[in-house]
């Protein structure tokens, strides 16, 4: 699996195929993305609205979009946020991982959030911080069986949604075997 970073030149947005790519992920998830209630119609999904999304979370300068490919095809994106907005919360955040219905249960979504939990252990973090809507419980048992706990029931930030707030540990990284810790 392949994966990179979303970057949009300054004044810029998201190229066409791109777009594409990104609005055929969205729209291939039909049941979160009724659940979520991000887009007006879960079954009518447009190229301008997932723009809008993206163009909207990339203008802060903590999120970061990560588009993971296998074979060169987009099965999964994840967007994170390197500062919560209240700070009160010294975590990183996930604030979505979606993976394509398509290719679920073959390990993408797992490979791409090991390697937004590695990013943020070099970073020098110690844990990271998700949110998952109450209505999903298929989500809860994925970030469980990942190792997140829940702390927290609350709404969510922008439209109040229940959600189950769930937070893991990173692990320090163990000195190479022979080598000597400080």
């Amino acid at each position: 699996m392949i994966i990179d970073l979303l970057r949009l030149a300054p004044g810029g947005g998201i190229p066409a195929p791109l777009l594409t790519e990104l609005t055929a992920l969205y729209a291939a998830d039909r049941d979160f993305q009724a659940l979520s209630g991000d887009f007006p119609d879960p079954d009518d999904i447009r190229p301008e609205q997932v723009a809008a999304a993206l163009t909207g979370e990339l203008v802060d300068p903590d999120v970061e979009v990560l588009l993971a490919r296998d074979s060169g095809r987009l099965v999964a994106a994840a967007i994170t946020l390197a500062r919560h907005p209240d700070p009160a919360d010294p975590d990183p955040w996930i604030g979505l991982l979606l993976v394509d219905p398509a290719v679920q249960r073959q390990g993408h979504g797992r490979r791409l959030a090991s390697h937004v939990e590695e990013r943020f252990r070099a970073a020098g973090r110690i844990a990271v911080r998700l949110a998952v809507l109450e209505n999903n419980p298929k989500g809860l048992a994925f970030w469980t069986a990942l190792g997140y706990e829940v702390i927290a029931h609350r709404g969510d930030r922008r439209l109040g949604r229940p959600c189950a707030v769930l937070r893991k540990v990173l692990p320090t990284p163990r000195p190479a075997s022979g080598a000597l810790a400080p």
